[in-house]
């Protein structure tokens, strides 16, 4: 039987965050997950997010099992305590002076390779903002032309729209949106927009659901 990308990516300095830090980090932000389940452990899949702090990873990380890539740039890593941290959040090192093409290379290769990568098109932290009034960078549809890969969206509920310390927050896994369902023909700037615009409105659509249901 094959071994599941999840086990195989899960490399130990993630494996001791988990162990060490999760539950912690799960308890100051009072986190609930729900559809976890919907993160494929046996190919490589961009998890799209809303963005509201830099919390936002901790809170994704402490939500599944799969572990999830970010993207960060190489000078973070020689940082003491940061770069241990964003090591242990699954971050991976990106080239900023070779430029975007390098990082979008990187970036395909890693969901190539089995891996589960976390994009927030938003491009920055969004606080306190309605993430439906906010634009939209269409890198996610390129990066999923690219990798030719599915998406999970996912939705991180709130209060006003903020990851905060010990403010409820629930992160909702949606169900995955096949990569044949993206729109794609030839590929281009505009089947990439209207595929990173269908991959957040299924982000949005999931928390607009969940309107009625209070946050603490």
């Amino acid at each position: 039987m094959a071994k599941k990308a999840k086990d195989k990516n899960f490399n130990k300095t993630y494996a001791a965050y988990k162990k060490v830090l999760g539950g912690p980090a799960k308890a100051i932000f009072r986190v609930k997950a729900f559809g976890e389940e919907n993160v494929p452990s046996d190919r490589g899949v961009i998890v799209c997010a809303n963005h509201t702090s830099f919390s936002d990873v901790i809170v994704m990380s402490a939500s599944t099992d799969v572990q999830v890539r970010y993207m960060a740039k190489k000078e973070l890593f020689s940082v003491p305590i940061i770069g241990a941290l964003v090591k242990a959040l699954g971050a991976y090192p990106v080239d900023r002076n070779g430029g975007d093409v390098a990082a979008l290379r990187q970036t395909v290769a890693m969901i190539g390779e089995g891996n589960a990568v976390g994009i927030f098109p938003q491009g920055t932290r969004h606080r306190g903002v309605n993430p439906r009034d906010t634009q939209v960078q269409h890198g996610v549809g390129l990066i999923a032309y690219r990798a030719k890969c599915d998406v999970v969206p996912v939705f991180i509920k709130t209060k006003n729209n903020h990851t905060h310390f010990f403010g409820k927050t629930e992160v909702h896994f949606g169900e995955v949106i096949p990569y044949e369902a993206l729109g794609f023909e030839k590929g281009g700037k505009e089947e990439y927009k209207n595929a990173a615009e269908l991959i957040f409105d299924r982000v949005c659509s999931i928390g607009e659901n969940l309107e009625g249901k209070s946050n603490g």
